[in-house]
């Protein structure tokens, strides 16, 4: 055995440092370590300011192997300027300790965030994917990859930025030499891609991957898998697909859904190939509160416009600050007119009606996909998944009519289909409200109003609906008595359109108010 695998095999305690000096740093209190290092918070002495001081383990340090790979990743990362990576300061040894000298965030990291809240609504998760794909967008143009992606090294700050930490395992993707041993895969587990799980050689994709299962665990408010090990969890990362998030967060905008599951493609090449598509995608995405912040008119940004984009102080940045500060998920909305501008209250009501679609680009949209002729996709999840992106009304009424209920299913494969039914017919009454056919808009809404007890988020959805179709209309009494019904089903609603419902008994409010001055003159 080498004097090299001895010093790995029998690490010892490192001592504590704080409130010792190093150079220009000093030390102030030990915040925590991981598999390379032990961070501290120091104080910058000549340019008066705290940062985050890693310092590589003994142990470690005494292999010359780990200390050029400590070096060479710190100055990969100390390559990547921009406003969503965390910024380093300085590599260097002082007395013969090793050190990375790091911007230090103040506030918690997404691990922390979940932990106490559970899963975020789309347009929190949606301001924080923008700004981690921005990072790695920056990271990829300079050919660098993190290789560790998860919740632990997103930082949210108390004002509301999101920055991607730990690029301590990144590596040149061009790099001549890989410091990595054989074999070795170095991301956590319940993150890792299909490509780190076989020790295969990786790309930014696979980031993008990793990038992927943690929106999904935003969402989900848990990973993908688990498993008793690590072998395990890396085996469903090889096999299985994951729960569908539509199924889970019925109330998600189903285009969120397909830019989450697309990430997690099983082959690379499946994936978004660039982490500049993803922020096309999530730019697109038509949620509340969020267009007022991209930049309009352009399909992709260069560097300069994305630094720009994370480093603003952005609407949609000024909201996620506000639930950073708070500790809380809702993000507040914007509610100004609201009866007087349905598109908002179809939005609302809708929890991602899509109003912009028809304006908006396509990009993942082929123009094959737009023959009249709708296509067999192999299933009714496919099939859904395909009316998504098309967004027609032969597409949504496909999903029913191409796989049907029959007794040929049995009870699992049947209750699948009616599922996805049901989100076709949701999606349709949105298709039908957008191009003002309230009527055909108002059949669904009272065939799922009708069904069975147990469809009780269905039944909600549809007696929300046929009350928002009866406000546009002007009908008072018929919209009171179906805000009267669904009262008792507001727990089964999603927050958008428990804000609907709030709103419409306030507009019914504001109706009563008015007839009753009506009469008293």
């Amino acid at each position: 055995m080498s004097n090299s695998q001895s010093s790995r095999a029998q690490p010892t305690a490192d001592p504590d440092l704080s409130g010792r000096r190093l150079g220009d740093y000093q030390l102030l209190r030990r915040l925590g370590r991981g598999g390379m290092a032990v961070v501290y918070l120091a104080e910058q002495l000549a340019l008066n300011r705290q940062v985050a001081f890693k310092v590589l383990k003994g142990h470690l340090a005494k292999d010359e192997s780990y200390v050029r790979r400590f070096v060479n990743e710190a100055r990969s990362a100390a390559s990547l300027v921009h406003g969503s990576i965390v910024q380093i300061h300085e590599v260097g040894c002082v007395e013969g300790i090793h050190f990375i000298a790091q911007e230090y965030v103040k506030g918690q990291n997404l691990k922390q965030f979940l932990e106490r809240n559970g899963a975020v609504d789309a347009a929190m998760a949606v301001n924080i994917m923008r700004q981690v794909a921005a990072a790695l967008h920056k990271a990829g143009e300079q050919g660098v990859i993190h290789r560790d992606i998860k919740p632990e090294n997103i930082m949210l700050s108390a004002n509301g930025e999101v920055k991607v930490a730990d690029f301590g395992l990144a590596r040149a993707i061009d790099g001549d030499v890989d410091l990595t041993q054989v074999g070795m895969t170095m991301g956590t587990p319940l993150y890792m891609s299909p490509e780190q799980c076989e020790g295969r050689t990786v790309d930014q994709r696979s980031d993008i991957y990793s990038f992927g299962v943690t929106s999904y665990h935003m969402l989900a408010g848990h990973p993908p898998f688990d498993g008793d090990s690590p072998i395990s969890v890396a085996v469903q990362h090889l096999k299985k697909e994951p729960q569908r998030l539509e199924e889970l967060r019925p109330d998600l905008p189903i285009g969120l859904c397909c830019i989450v599951h697309n990430l997690m493609a099983k082959d690379p090449s499946d994936r978004f190939q660039h982490a500049a598509e993803i922020l096309h995608e999530l730019r697109a995405l038509p949620l509340e509160g969020l267009e007022e912040g991209w930049p309009s008119g352009m399909d992709y940004w260069d560097s300069t416009e994305l630094a720009t984009l994370t480093g603003s102080r952005l609407e949609a940045t000024q909201k996620l600050a506000a639930v950073m500060k708070t500790e809380a998920i809702h993000v507040q909305r914007n509610r100004k007119n609201w009866p007087w501008v349905v598109a908002t209250i179809a939005i609302a009501l809708m929890c991602g009606v899509l109003l912009a679609w028809a304006t908006r680009p396509k990009p993942l949209l082929s123009e094959s996909l737009q023959k009249p002729a709708v296509p067999n996709k192999g299933s009714a999840q496919e099939q859904y998944r395909y009316a998504t992106w098309v967004q027609t009304e032969d597409a949504w009424k496909s999903v029913e009519t191409l796989f049907p209920l029959n007794d040929e299913l049995n009870s699992e494969q049947r209750s699948q289909r009616q599922l996805y039914h049901r989100l076709s017919k949701q999606r349709l009454a949105e298709f039908y409200l957008k191009n003002g056919n309230d009527d055909a808009a108002m059949s669904i809404f009272a065939e799922l109003a009708e069904l069975e007890e147990t469809a009780v988020k269905f039944r909600a959805f549809g007696i929300a609906g046929q009350a928002f179709v009866y406000w546009r209309r002007e009908e008072w009494d018929l919209m009171s008595q179906k805000l009267n019904e669904v009262y008792e089903y507001r727990s089964e609603l999603n927050q958008n359109m428990r804000n609907l419902v709030d709103r419409l008994n306030s507009q019914r409010g504001q109706q009563r108010d008015s007839r009753s001055d009506r009469s008293n003159r």
